[in-house]
């Protein structure tokens, strides 16, 4: 058995977990050796315990490691040790790192140079925009964006870095075989053409409440930096803040409106001491005096997936005025119509002909907001 062969099969054991496996490590030398030892030397592990010790020594009765091995190979996986050179080094630096990764794609030196961006599930238009925007432009700038593929926040992340032809890398709470959310799997398969798209847990894992704080550990831990872009007050990206704190690394966050819920979480981690964020360069010019591993384009900073100002130019001049109110934020008609100087009937008639465009969107309460 390869030392790869027995991390696996470590894997496949229920409730063992980094730090016992380390334990085990430090006390046999090799995770095959783990699997040679009885129970009662399993036993004597400090942390081990009677359960977890009968676990490991029956280990052939509880997994079916060809099995597992058939599944790899049907869904075209690579697997990572922690001692493989190719295993992510930032993450080999925090206190409990993943001893096996389940690959797909692959991994680059340039990697290194990575911002985790994270935020709510139940986004706002503001909160998806911004991190299409700054996802986008931190791409170009060179950053690999890291993130959860969960709905939301995480969504508009990895997809803004592919349309920036840039570098995003999609961590999972579930198998590689069990993409979650289910409407994810294309981009799934976009982001492991492009990217990489990895996980610890075994290949047809199912997501359970335990699985995404672990997924979260490693989002944080491959991360130079992490960007919480909309979060309540109570976030698994506010736990994911805290995770990235314990493991030093730099935190932003993006300010929202004070009187709304999605933005709470950010809010406060700015009050706490996170770094604020307007723009693309706010991070770039923080980070960049901590970087050496590989040079930051600044040409693409400031590039955004918005829509050229000059395709403004063909609509007339109540339907600009609108546009140009809507890039402060959404905005009822009556809002609109009285800070654009317009009649009710003609904003209504305006808006209308912009949703008929796809250049706004009604939003829940009535309020506009503008589409990229």
């Amino acid at each position: 058995m390869t030392r790869t062969e027995a991390y696996l099969a470590l894997t496949l054991l229920p409730n063992i977990g980094p730090i016992r496996v380390r334990r085990l490590l430090d006390s046999f030398g090799s995770p095959q050796d783990i699997l040679k030892a009885n129970r009662t030397t399993l036993r004597a592990v400090p942390g081990i315990g009677n359960e977890m010790a009968d676990t490991v020594a029956s280990w052939e009765e509880r997994i079916d490691l060809e099995e597992e091995h058939r599944r790899i190979a049907e869904h075209d996986i690579e697997l990572l040790t922690i001692e493989d050179e190719s295993y992510p080094p930032l993450l080999r630096e925090i206190h409990d790192p993943p001893f096996l990764l389940f690959l797909r794609g692959r991994i680059e030196t340039r990697d290194v140079q990575s911002l985790a961006v994270v935020g709510s599930r139940r986004t706002s238009h503001y909160g998806k925009e911004q991190a299409r925007r700054l996802s986008f432009q931190l791409a170009r700038a060179g950053f690999t964006i890291i993130s959860g593929l969960a709905r939301g926040i995480d969504t508009a992340a990895h997809e803004a870095a592919l349309a920036a032809k840039g570098r995003t890398i999609a961590v999972l709470g579930s198998g590689i075989g069990h993409v979650y959310p289910p409407e994810n799997r294309a981009l799934a398969e976009e982001i492991a053409e492009n990217g990489a798209v990895l996980s610890e847990f075994p290949v047809l894992y199912v997501p359970d409440r335990q699985s995404f704080p672990l997924r979260n550990r490693i989002v944080s831990g491959m991360s130079r930096g992490i960007l919480v872009v909309e979060a309540p007050a109570r976030s698994g990206s506010l736990i994911t803040a805290n995770q990235a704190l314990e493991q030093g690394r730099s935190v932003f966050a993006v300010p929202g409106p004070v009187d709304r819920p999605t933005s709470e979480g950010c809010n406060r981690l700015i009050q706490q001491g996170a770094s604020l964020v307007c723009s693309a360069r706010d991070v770039i010019e923080e980070m960049d005096a901590g970087l050496s591993a590989l040079p930051l384009d600044f040409s693409g900073a400031e590039e955004t997936v918005s829509a050229p100002a000059a395709a403004e130019v063909d609509l007339p001049s109540e339907q600009r005025a609108l546009l140009d109110l809507l890039e402060e934020g959404e905005q009822t008609a009556d809002q609109l119509g009285e800070r654009a100087g317009l009649p009710s009937q003609l904003v209504s008639v305006a808006l209308f002909q912009l949703e008929m465009r796809g250049r706004v969107k009604q939003l829940p309460g009535k309020y506009f907001a503008k589409l990229i």
